[in-house]
């Protein structure tokens, strides 16, 4: 069996292996897509492939909408090369159950893959022609939250960047550029409304989306490229809306068990492909089943059935009160917990590490003991239940292939959100104390002794990347397990740098605690498991 609009004709042989089938025809689809498009997005990879696509096929299948997706890809050409012109831009989609079962559905809602590259006169004219079409409702974005960095760390305009603000919409090639050159076509052809919806797993995104786009916007105007009418275009929000969201759905990189079960079933060439961008990506999807999408209802010119799809659509207060929600309570500071452990005892996979007492102990502490108690309720999801299911589904999961390494990438840009909102809300919670957390502490201490880049057992462990490895490992020169002596003195810059844990904590008065854990921790081979047990008795 073939992944193609042809190969999908043998419905019986589909039907045999369990694997579900579009209910509507993808060419007719497209024909339509072609004529009216209504929905495009930009980045083509597997959380769009995995999720975002299949809400349309929803939609489809049960005949509450005609036309499909329109995706761009403007980073990685390779993806649209290798992957959406050889299927006809279709997945296939793995969900992963916790009882090792999965379910296989072939996800055809994309209409077509388009290069987002000016330099191909073609690719750059139907994207140009989609968004001159009045039809357009709505443009999503996954393009991760670097793609809408306009600067470096050091707040220096990025050469790409500088490059497309000097040589205009024409020749625009960041993301943010792209998007802008695209508007002006729109504003050419009518300056009909849109709404530009960033589905990106990053607090604030519309935010971010906007303020990327509009500085393009700005530099245009002021360099005489475009007029500032189109400036007051893409600025009014009832006529240019950039709505916030949340998302929540892991889908890691292709796993070669799946491809291995999936040739088994008779699927031809589903063999994962690094493209040369050094994408790792494959015919299919495998994702966990467990999926939230959460967006402010402002939608200028119309908007797809999304809420019949499982979407949540509702206001910018209650979509950043469910990201609160995740961020600093349900999910990511669990993860982050695990990540840093995972790695100093040894675990590859973050499944594994939910069947180890004193890891399962932790991040229920963190979350049920420590988080719930000030957690930001958004009415339309129960954090109680989000937490149940994160530690009673989604970690467990053994056939979820994610890794601890992974997660701990870009730690320090994390723990001020993860950790540091909590630990803000009991110090302005005249009842409570910081000083009295412990699990909390017991995540930041373990994600210092991390960076020493040394596990438990004296072993030495590579560390993930993180824009502020460099620095941290530097203050902690000299630092040596077996000799906690070392360290003595050298937490303190870091333990007060409210840059990265979002507030000082010396003046939470976890200052002392965190250090006393961290020293604990270096007394010798074995010696952060041995504080895990001790603390969370």
């Amino acid at each position: 069996m073939k992944l193609t609009y042809q190969g999908i004709q043998d419905r019986a042989a589909y039907e045999a292996a369990g694997i579900v089938l579009p209910k509507y025809d993808w060419k007719t689809m497209a024909a339509v897509t072609e004529e009216s498009p209504v929905w495009a997005h930009f980045g083509a990879g597997n959380i769009f492939r995995g999720y975002i696509a299949g809400l349309q096929q929803r939609l489809l299948n049960n005949g509450l909408a005609r036309s499909g997706i329109i995706a761009a890809e403007t980073f990685d050409f390779g993806i649209i090369d290798q992957m959406y012109d050889p299927h006809d831009s279709m997945t296939l989609l793995v969900s992963l159950k916790p009882d090792g079962g999965t379910d296989c559905e072939v996800i055809a809602s994309i209409a077509k893959g388009i290069r987002a590259n000016a330099a191909d006169a073609g690719q750059w004219a139907q994207l140009k022609a989609v968004f001159a079409n009045p039809a357009l409702q709505m443009v999503s974005f996954t393009i991760t939250e670097k793609g809408y960095a306009l600067r470096n760390m050091k707040g220096e305009l990025l050469p790409v960047v500088e490059a497309d603000m000097k040589n205009g919409p024409d020749k625009a090639a960041h993301a943010m550029s792209v998007v802008a050159a695209m508007m002006v076509e729109r504003f050419l052809h009518g300056a009909a409304p849109l709404a530009l919806v960033s589905m990106d797993n990053c607090s604030h995104n519309g935010e971010k989306l906007r303020a990327g786009v509009l500085e393009i916007v700005s530099a245009w105007e002021k360099n005489g490229f475009v007029p500032a009418a189109f400036t007051a275009y893409m600025a009014d929000e009832n006529r240019v809306s950039f709505p916030w969201s949340m998302i929540d759905k892991i889908t890691p990189r292709p796993a070669q068990s799946i491809c291995d079960r999936l040739e088994a079933l008779g699927m031809e060439d589903m063999a994962p492909v690094v493209t040369p961008r050094n994408t790792f990506i494959a015919p299919f999807v495998n994702a966990e089943v467990p999926q939230y999408l959460v967006i402010e209802d402002r939608f200028p010119n119309g908007r797809p059935a999304l809420e019949k799809a499982g979407v949540y659509m509702t206001t910018r207060e209650v979509v950043n009160m469910t990201e609160r929600m995740k961020v600093t309570t349900c999910l990511n500071p669990l993860h982050t917990a695990l990540a840093v452990y995972g790695c100093l005892l040894g675990y590859t996979l973050i499944a594994d590490e939910m069947k180890d007492d004193d890891l399962v102990k932790l991040v229920k502490t963190i979350g049920y003991k420590e988080g719930l108690p000030v957690v930001t309720d958004p009415g339309i999801l129960s954090p109680r239940a989000f937490i149940d299911e994160v530690i009673e589904q989604r970690l467990p999961n053994v056939f979820m292939p994610d890794t601890p390494q992974r997660i701990a990438t870009d730690t320090s840009q994390k723990v001020g959100i993860r950790y540091g909102e909590t630990i803000k809300a009991y110090m302005a919670d005249p009842t409570r104390k910081a000083a009295d957390l412990t699990a909390i502490p017991l995540a930041l201490a373990g994600w210092l002794r991390y960076l020493l880049g040394v596990d438990d057992e004296g072993n030495a462990m590579p560390v993930s990347a993180d824009p502020l490895l460099p620095q941290l490992q530097a203050e902690l020169t000299g630092v040596t397990l077996g000799s906690p002596d070392s360290a003595k003195g050298k937490l303190r810059p870091i333990l007060t740098n409210s840059a990265i844990f979002g507030v000082s904590l010396e003046e939470a008065g976890l200052a002392e605690k965190v250090e006393a854990l961290y020293l604990s921790m270096l007394k010798g081979p074995g010696a952060v498991r041995r504080t895990l047990r001790e603390n969370l008795k």
